[in-house]
């Protein structure tokens, strides 16, 4: 066979997402699935799909000798997981927070206790940038076994200039050791850090002023997020601070309306990737981020981890807006980090559709990242994507995320 190609298939059951759009509904027939099929691969992209058919003709055309073998066929192939939000470097644990939170203990009971983000940020500066890359590259290679090929991480728990600039070098090396694509994300605004002698907007001029020029020169990070709720930081606050970014060139991603309404129309208004979290949006923010370019992003695993409601993910659909399924991984409110069982019980009590779940894992996921080169299994796509072993599609989801892929690839290398 020419060394540049390489042919994936005969596959029982290969799910595209192929013509679906980004906003809005999608029913359970819309699911795109070519039965008896194949996939030409050119280096990390994929070539060609369609029936076995269609893809003996056109390795023909390539010079290529390919005669499908039934009893080697594949069961079901689909795009590989994008999780465009998480917090997995760090260092430390939270087991005492999640112990008291369901003791009945409040936020403001475990943070005057030494809980709470604070407790992360003291962990995680003690860290070396060496055994923050470790832990990175660790929960890194679980999501890979678990079918997530593109990883978002954000900084957010050094809350200084050195310390987020050791977090994200840390990052950028892990993102050097594994197969998944790392996309870095600055999150220095995720609360004013206790130890900072100045008020809220003096600690984002310093970030802005001292950090940001460093995350271009060093290529650390081309994302800058913040949370905007009442004990961390204002949307008044934020503005100045986003504005500086915008101004840099930076993309624009919120932590919003999570306790509180607020996030959501910032994000609107600086025309964000994503508004992430939304489990507190009423009426009024599902038409606002239904009506823009934003894509709206659950965090199911918070939701669990905190006992609070979901974000309401089968309203914004309906009402015509992009969803994002992502994992929020992070030591206080989402500790499990498993993407996939997070969709299955989001859309258990939104009552999703499989193909809604899979478009906010694959396609939609990664247009919260400004990446529209994957999350689809069609032409000139990033070859990414997992074989399971099961009858049809529709197993993996019935099962709730406790069927994980036999065979993972990424940028078509088997890993």
């Amino acid at each position: 066979m020419n060394n540049t190609y390489k042919i994936i298939g005969p596959i029982h059951q290969l799910v595209t997402m192929a013509d679906l759009p980004i906003k809005g509904t999608l029913s359970h027939e819309q699911m795109p699935v070519i039965e008896n099929a194949a996939m030409i691969l050119k280096g990390d992209t994929i070539y060609a799909v369609g029936t076995v058919e269609d893809i003996q003709a056109e390795a023909k055309t390539l010079g290529i000798d390919w005669t499908p073998n039934a009893e080697e066929a594949l069961p079901v192939v689909i795009p590989g997981f994008v999780d465009s939000h998480t917090h997995i470097c760090f260092a430390g644990s939270r087991a005492r927070d999640y112990a008291m939170r369901n003791a009945g203990k409040s936020y403001l009971e475990i943070a005057k206790a030494g809980g709470g983000i604070w407790d992360t940020v003291t962990q995680t500066r003690k860290a070396s940038e060496k055994d923050l890359t470790a832990n990175t590259i660790m929960r890194v290679l679980r999501h890979q076994e678990e079918g997530v090929t593109t990883i978002e991480v954000k900084s957010g728990y050094g809350l200084s200039v050195e310390e987020e600039l050791k977090m994200l070098r840390a990052i950028k090396d892990a993102n050097q050791a594994v197969a998944a694509d790392l996309i870095p994300t600055c999150l220095a605004a995720h609360i004013k850090p206790k130890d900072f002698e100045g008020d809220f907007d003096a600690y984002l001029q310093e970030i802005s002023e001292k950090l940001f020029p460093v995350l271009k020169a060093e290529n650390l990070a081309n994302r800058i997020d913040a949370f905007i709720e009442e004990e961390a930081f204002s949307a008044k606050v934020v503005k100045p601070y986003f504005e500086k970014a915008k101004e840099m060139g930076f993309d624009i991603t919120v932590h919003a309306d999570q306790f509180s309404a607020s996030g959501s129309a910032v994000a609107v208004d600086f025309d964000a990737l994503s508004a992430d979290h939304l489990e507190a949006s009423g009426e009024k923010e599902v038409a606002l981020l239904a009506n823009s370019n934003v894509v709206a992003t659950a965090l199911p695993g918070a939701s669990m981890g905190l006992g609070c409601d979901f974000t309401p993910a089968r309203k914004i659909l309906d009402a015509g807006g992009a969803l994002n399924i992502a994992s929020d991984w992070n030591p206080g409110s989402a500790p499990m980090g498993d993407l996939m069982m997070q969709a299955c019980v989001l859309g258990t009590f939104e009552k999703l559709s499989n193909t809604e779940l899979l478009a906010a894992l694959t396609f939609r996921a990664a247009a919260a990242l400004n990446l529209n080169d994957r999350g689809r299994l069609t032409k000139d796509m990033k070859a990414d994507f997992l074989v399971y072993d099961v009858g049809s599609v529709h197993e993996i989801f019935y099962h709730q995320g406790k069927i994980k892929p036999d065979v993972v690839y990424i940028s078509g290398e088997k890993i």
